[in-house]
């Protein structure tokens, strides 16, 4: 770490854990009285622009039209894997999404490895890729796959196809044109891509018989929540610690997250926390950790990371 105040890291980091860990909930909650893919859509629409507005408002150069392309296909997969998430909710526990999306560092690994054949995963990143395949055969559970089980396979699925297009995503943002300011390149690519949702969501008749006036007031806090704390607090503090401790620390969030989701979910929405559950918990969060501890390609970095060198937003599954 540099010299930044250890009380400004710590509550950085509890941004990034609890509050990226407790949009699964928020999710569940908005979803139920919203449109799944507009209020995606229209969540990253608000939360692109103000971001945006922000970034030029501190002098930021305007981005070229190239910057808008690749801001467009990666938030376009980005954001549709968020809308994943939010219409899987519909029928799937916000824990239980939370841990199918943990396994988004197994894609990860998978496609970085199928395009650069000569950086085969380390035996620890092979131990974690079948461990992780074992916690969502656990979760799942073979009566669901045969159609007998309690789980919505088809939710699920939706889940994992998500959780694979963010990850091809994030690979493509690696090599994309981009604009050197953060808050520049996150506003774009929400913007782009909640603007896809919002389009896809009016084509598909999602808004017909939708009701401001009769939408509860848990949803629209929800939707808040999720604009504000989700999209915005939470980003920046992931953003700032970037730039004052190692890659390996911040991407602790990756298996801090599906814990949060799953006790919140358990404590506030009286979701099933069955042995079967706490069982895929562990050993998807522990595959994940042993995928984030042996990923990196050579010894980990002990340097702070620029924020420019992260080409996206981690948005979040969530």
């Amino acid at each position: 770490m540099n010299d930044a105040p250890r009380s400004r890291i710590a509550l950085a980091f509890a941004a990034v854990y609890l509050l990226w860990g407790s949009t699964y909930l928020f999710i569940k909650y908005a979803v139920a009285s919203i449109p799944p893919l507009g209020m995606a859509g229209v969540r990253f629409l608000l939360a692109g622009a103000i971001l945006y507005a922000y970034g030029r408002a501190r002098g930021q150069h305007p981005p070229r039209d190239v910057h808008w392309r690749s801001a467009a296909i990666v938030g376009t997969m980005l954001m549709v894997s968020n809308a994943a998430v939010a219409w899987s909710e519909q029928y799937i526990p916000s824990g239980v999404a939370s841990l199918l999306v943990a396994i988004t560092p197994c894609w990860m690994i998978l496609f970085d490895w199928r395009g650069q054949r000569d950086r085969r995963p380390t035996v620890g990143v092979t131990i974690g890729l079948l461990a992780g395949l074992c916690g969502l055969v656990i979760l799942v559970g073979p009566g669901s796959l045969r159609g007998e089980g309690g789980l919505d396979v088809r939710a699920a699925l939706v889940v994992i196809v998500g959780s694979a297009i963010w990850s091809a995503g994030s690979l493509y943002a690696r090599h994309a044109p981009r604009p050197s300011s953060p808050q520049l390149l996150s506003g774009m690519q929400m913007l782009c891509g909640g603007g896809v949702l919002t389009v896809v969501a009016a084509v598909t008749g999602q808004w017909r018989g939708f009701s401001i006036s009769a939408t509860p007031a848990v949803a629209w806090w929800a939707f808040l929540y999720l604009v504000t704390f989700g999209s915005l607090v939470a980003f920046s503090a992931y953003m700032y610690l970037l730039t004052v401790t190692t890659a390996a620390r911040v991407s602790t969030y990756a298996y801090v997250n599906p814990v949060v989701a799953v006790l919140l979910g358990w404590l506030v929405a009286g979701e099933s926390l069955t042995p079967r559950i706490l069982l895929a918990s562990a050993v998807i969060v522990g595959a994940v950790a042993l995928i984030v501890t042996f990923g990196a390609a050579g010894p980990p970095s002990r340097s702070p990371i620029k924020t420019d060198e992260y080409p996206i937003a981690s948005t979040d599954a969530a």
